[in-house]
């Protein structure tokens, strides 16, 4: 297994599952994540990103990393709930460069989305994964229902608002859209 740039966390649990692997250390100051052979491999760009050829595979995004190294017990999930829960969080008063901050980085992420759906663009619906909907699909989803709250227009992303309307119009989404009742923010 490599591990590019994986310092910390990927790397600290690697050395806990006693698993073999190499670094390869990338200049950000030079914007080496953002070159063509790394966003092959991670259309997002961050690090730090793991790549296993055996199984033909590479996958970003720390959690999942880590998801994907650690084995599956009682224990695991419970260590997802706390991991996960690190990385959310509210802020209770409106803070100008907050929000400005955010709203770009979110504009930044759908064009990113927008790369992993031209990349995976198939005949017929669009997936994230493969051809079929996954569990990224239904985590994704309810986000891009919130654009026009923050002032983002879905249209300026054509294909996240296509792929947004081909998923939002399935009787498994509808349905379940009515179960929670709608927040009002």
């Amino acid at each position: 297994m490599k591990v590019n740039q994986g310092k910390y966390k990927v790397a600290i649990l690697l050395e806990f599952l006693g698993l073999e692997y190499n670094f390869q250390n990338l200049d950000v100051k030079l914007n080496e994540q953002k070159e063509d052979w790394f966003l092959k491999l991670n259309s997002n760009g961050c690090i730090p990103t793991l790549t296993d050829p055996t199984a033909d595979i590479a996958i970003s995004e720390i959690a999942a990393i880590m998801h994907t190294l650690w084995t599956s017990s009682k224990e695991y999930y419970l260590q997802l709930e706390t991991l996960y829960s690190q990385m959310t969080g509210l802020a209770p008063e409106k803070i100008p460069y907050g929000i400005a901050r955010y709203t770009e980085e979110t504009k930044r992420l759908y064009s990113v989305l927008e790369e992993h759906l031209a990349g995976n663009a198939k005949s017929g619906p669009l997936y994230l994964v493969g051809d079929y909907y996954c569990i990224s699909e239904i985590a994704i989803f309810p986000w891009t229902s919130t654009l026009y709250f923050i002032g983002i227009d879905i249209f300026e992303y054509p294909l996240v608002a296509k792929w947004h309307q081909t998923l939002g119009a399935l009787p498994e989404v509808q349905k379940e859209l009515t179960i929670p009742k709608l927040s009002p923010f």
